[in-house]
């Protein structure tokens, strides 16, 4: 498995919700060596997806992951990359 897809669509209202499901793929990328998170808050009013670049920013959470991208063709997806050691 290379990627894991995290769709936020379902979840768009609930706070604690979209931090639990973050925190659980980012887990999850690392415990079994997934390269790449895409994550999907939709294009909506751009304020789902501020709130995930918020978490990714997070000094705990940074050091997890290689770099944050920003998908230049689709507003309302993002991907995680992490280098694994």
């Amino acid at each position: 498995m290379a990627k894991i897809t995290l769709d936020l669509h379902d979840i768009f209202s609930k706070g604690r919700a979209i931090d639990k499901e973050l925190n659980r793929v980012i887990e999850e990328a690392v415990s079994k060596r997934i390269k790449t998170i895409e994550i999907i808050p939709g294009k909506g009013s751009g304020q789902l997806k501020k709130k995930v670049l918020r978490f990714l920013q997070q000094p705990h959470i940074k050091q997890q992951y290689h770099r944050v991208e920003k998908d230049s063709k689709n507003f309302g997806r993002l991907f995680v990359h992490f280098q694994h050691k």
